[in-house]
């Protein structure tokens, strides 16, 4: 069967809570319609993306196959703000090219070569159509009957022809790709990552690059006392992350030393909490320099013992920019089922040397207190410390 007699390949995309932002609603289509735009910059292929009410449609160029539709469909599925992608076929507006092209999508689905149960669901967004829904529904679906003998199932079917009517044209479909969901990256503006080379963090960054921000990682190194394993995984894991956003930066700040003059302070029990009162200062220093407004980390309630709650408070008191923590409420095997799912598990389990390993108490605190921290960071002079660990980091572009 060659579908280009009856129409031409497109991806429709179905936005979601987007279409609840009221007002506003116009702004953030538009980022998402130009980070849809970047995203397809890799396939090299020209295509014209166009916003309707409630939907995006990507038209290719005149001649495309079916697996350039597809590579486009797989390529917008990574991109925040979808909740479905539909590889279609954009039909004619009549009633008969219509009911043609779902016969035709249901012969070649492999479904109706088992007698799957099916439905028909149309849509008219355009209501000069001169069928209605239901009316459209009844046409084609009593056609696929008739041609090949389906069972007709309307609660529970396990072939379902979309038929939607819009402006200038109809879309049919089968199927489709969940999507992300979320909010488009960019419409929440900027935050910066810490990354270690663990499970966590990349999963936090994940899930607020979902809530719209632009996210950047700042990746703390245990040079000149480790390897530069680390960093190596830490690249990979913004490689694997950026395809949901695009133009990510990695930092990479030299912390060894740093590390090694919170062990001589003497408080073997608090320096867990205080390197990483460190960690967020100097992450602040570089937030405030690239203009991120949020720091991102990947903390979970208890699950460790130095994530507790009065050392979490303990943490927070060390900047005043507000730190992130989209996993709090988060199990370790929820965490991972999420790594599995974005591809970055795989990466994360790698063996490295990383940095926390250079200050591993036999005993952490639980309950740190904060005048405590402080006394510490007053003989490491932190403030001017973390400022001269900023001054020291390397950018690594992908």
């Amino acid at each position: 069967m060659t579908m280009s007699a009856l129409g031409e390949p497109c991806v429709l995309l179905k936005l979601g809570e987007i279409v609840l932002k009221g007002k506003n609603r116009d702004l953030f289509e538009r980022r998402l319609i130009s980070n849809i735009r970047d995203a397809l910059q890799t396939l090299d292929l020209k295509v014209d993306v166009r916003r309707r009410h409630g939907v995006i449609a990507i038209f290719l160029p005149q001649g495309a196959t079916t697996e350039q539709a597809e590579a486009v469909a797989q390529r917008v599925a990574d991109v925040p703000g979808l909740v479905w992608i539909h590889r279609a076929w954009r039909v004619a507006k009549d009633p008969d090219t219509v009911l043609k092209a779902g016969l035709e999508l249901v012969g070649e689905s492999e479904e109706a070569k088992r007698g799957a149960r099916f439905a028909v669901r149309s849509r008219r967004r355009d209501k000069r159509f001169p069928l209605r829904s239901n009316e459209l529904d009844r046409f084609v679906g009593g056609a696929i009957n008739d041609e090949y003998g389906l069972p007709v199932d309307l609660k529970n079917p396990e072939l379902t022809v979309f038929i939607e009517v819009d402006r200038d044209e109809v879309f049919v479909f089968t199927g489709g790709i969940p999507g992300q969901g979320g909010l488009p990256v960019g419409s929440s503006g900027r935050a910066l990552a810490l990354m270690s080379g663990g499970i966590d963090s990349p999963v936090a960054a994940y899930r607020m690059m979902k809530r719209g921000l632009h996210v950047d990682f700042l990746h703390f190194s245990g040079i000149p006392f480790t390897t530069s394993e680390s960093i190596y995984k830490a690249y990979a894991l913004v490689r694997k992350l950026d395809r949901f956003q695009g133009r990510s930066r990695l930092w990479v700040v030299p912390f060894g030393k740093a590390q090694q003059s919170i062990r001589t302070s003497g408080q073997d029990r608090l320096a867990v909490i205080a390197q990483r009162r460190l960690m967020l200062k100097t992450a602040e220093e570089v937030a405030h320099r690239i203009r991120a407004a949020a720091l991102v980390t990947g903390d979970a309630l208890g699950q460790v013992s130095s994530q507790t709650l009065t050392n979490i408070a303990a943490q927070d008191n060390a900047v005043d920019l507000p730190i992130l923590r989209p996993l709090v409420g988060w199990d370790k095997t929820e965490i991972m089922a999420e790594a599995r799912r974005i591809g970055t598990l795989e990466i994360s389990e790698l063996p490295d040397e990383d940095c926390c390993t250079l200050l591993a108490p036999k005993r952490a605190e639980t309950r740190a207190k904060i005048e405590d921290l402080k006394q510490i960071e007053k003989r490491l002079d932190a403030e001017e410390l973390c400022v001269q660990l900023a001054d020291s980091i390397q950018e690594y572009t992908l």
